[in-house]
């Protein structure tokens, strides 16, 4: 990957891009966990750029990997401020012309919200893993159970492989969801703004939520949804099964292509004269990868 920054407010955040240029193709914007890093993607970028013929984007949020530390505590409105005020100007900064964005967790919500704020036409679809969008018992019990693993378990030294200030990303995160204030947070106020196809998924096994989530984000919809839940899996698909999520990530690329590459019509990775695939969208369309 090429590694690079971008100085965003007067700080300085770490990036990364596999693949074409934003120019040359359309790019698959990757936005992290809460936990989340450049780093901890592992390979994903790289299978998921070879799997579509995209361009893959990642960065490293404000306080996490090699970027700039944060101020703490977090405000409680954390994943709006990114959508609302960080995210316009990462993706002008690196000429964003046309694709998508595909968060995971925190990052699932802020794409969510990012719909919600902005109508940007540049935005063709959006792949949600394990997304937030209420604050439910199981995740509050989950995020508990990680701060004592930080504090008196190994979880302090495995995330320090990835957060050159570990106590930052960690914190940032933790104290802000075990905030007793935080559990009125609710963003299913922005489902209904997307006018994409949206593509959820998450594992049966996810120890941060329920697919009380997805639920939610099907009935609030006003566009084509794709439900995908997939067994063994926990609260990270695109790692307890990564060559399934990026076969499912483009197989849902495939089905908008004429869309997502309109403007590379010369460029196209697939047969213009085959019919577009087409996904049966829709709240029935509840699909089980194992």
């Amino acid at each position: 990957m090429i590694r690079g920054e971008l100085i965003i407010d007067g700080a300085r955040i770490e990036t990364a891009h596999r693949g074409p240029s934003c120019a040359e193709a359309p790019t698959l914007v990757l936005l992290h966990e809460g936990l989340g890093s450049i780093s901890t993607w592992g390979d994903f970028p790289a299978k998921l750029s070879e799997a579509t013929g995209c361009g893959v984007f990642v960065w490293s949020r404000l306080g996490y990997g090699q970027s700039d530390p944060c101020d703490l505590p977090r405000p409680l409105d954390y994943m709006e401020s990114e959508a609302r005020d960080v995210l316009p100007q990462v993706l002008d900064a690196i000429g964003f012309k046309r694709g998508a964005l595909i968060g995971h967790s925190d990052g699932a919500s802020i794409a969510a919200l990012y719909a919600g704020f902005h109508g940007d036409h540049r935005v063709r679809t959006l792949v949600l893993m394990a997304p937030h969008v209420v604050v439910e018992d199981i995740s509050i019990q989950s995020i508990a159970k990680a701060k004592t693993a930080f504090e008196a378990g190994d979880l302090k030294a495995r995330l320090a492989r990835h957060h050159r200030d570990v106590e930052t990303a960690f914190r940032g995160w933790n104290d802000c969801w075990l905030d007793p204030g935080f559990r009125i947070w609710d963003i299913r106020w922005a489902i209904p703004y997307a006018r994409v196809p949206i593509l959820l998924m998450q594992g049966r096994a996810d120890e941060y939520g329920t697919i009380r989530q997805l639920d939610i984000i099907n009935e609030e919809a006003h566009c084509p949804v794709t439900t995908l839940l997939l067994d063994d899996v926990g609260h990270a698909p695109h790692r307890d099964q990564r060559d399934a999520v990026v076969s499912a990530i483009a197989a849902h690329l495939e089905a908008i292509r004429v869309d997502l590459w309109r403007d590379w019509q010369s460029e196209l990775p697939f047969s213009a004269k085959n019919p577009i695939a087409k996904l049966g969208y829709g709240e029935e369309n509840v699909l089980n990868l194992k």
